[in-house]
């Protein structure tokens, strides 16, 4: 029962951790990365879909992404929904090929930067935090129920309290990576 309570929070827990790094993958640094333009959406055919799935993708060198549409028709659409998206990127087409130029980050843009990622671990801590406390109303119930003993709820709100100091660590760590990727020049 316990072992239970303890595999969903860690499983939660860690879903946590990769939606922080989802987050951060988005917030881009000095380097072109193809990951930035993950949330940018063009209209094929009548439906919105990922630009990964009309065009190809890739960073030709560390401040360039390259954009190649599966169909010719589609770079108009393309460039558009790029200019468009809050990236505040300005693409240039040579062809078939849409070139998107990283314009290199200011000092004050770093640092504005440095605050998203850290609200956006504060964000994650909090998640594992309401998973802790989620488990330990978990045991708390087991525990009115008569289900377990005293001593098994202490032991598992100890488990659940180490798991959860390992996450806000994990978390701390990847803030901090993420906070000295945006400051190098």
């Amino acid at each position: 029962m316990i072992d239970d309570i303890v595999k969903d929070a860690r499983s939660r827990m860690n879903k946590s951790i990769e939606a922080l790094k989802g987050e951060l993958s988005k917030i881009r640094t000095g380097r072109a990365h193809i990951s930035v333009l993950d949330h940018i959406h063009v209209e094929y055919y009548g439906s919105d879909v990922p630009l990964s799935q009309v065009a190809r993708l890739s960073a030709e060198d560390a401040r360039t992404l390259a954009v190649t549409p599966w169909e010719k028709d589609m770079v108009g659409k393309i460039e558009k929904a790029i200019m468009t998206s809050d990236l505040g990127f300005n693409p240039s087409t040579a062809g078939t090929v849409i070139r998107i130029p990283m314009p290199p980050l200011t000092e004050e843009r770093r640092r504005d930067l440095g605050k998203v990622v850290r609200n956006e671990g504060e964000n994650a801590k909090i998640a594992i935090r309401n998973v802790r406390r989620d488990a330990n109303n978990d045991l708390k119930g087991f525990l009115k129920e008569k289900e377990i003993s005293e001593d098994d709820e202490r032991r598992g709100q100890d488990i659940i309290q180490k798991l959860t100091d390992e996450r806000v660590a994990e978390v701390d760590q990847l803030v901090a990576d993420k906070e000295k990727e945006l400051m190098e020049v």
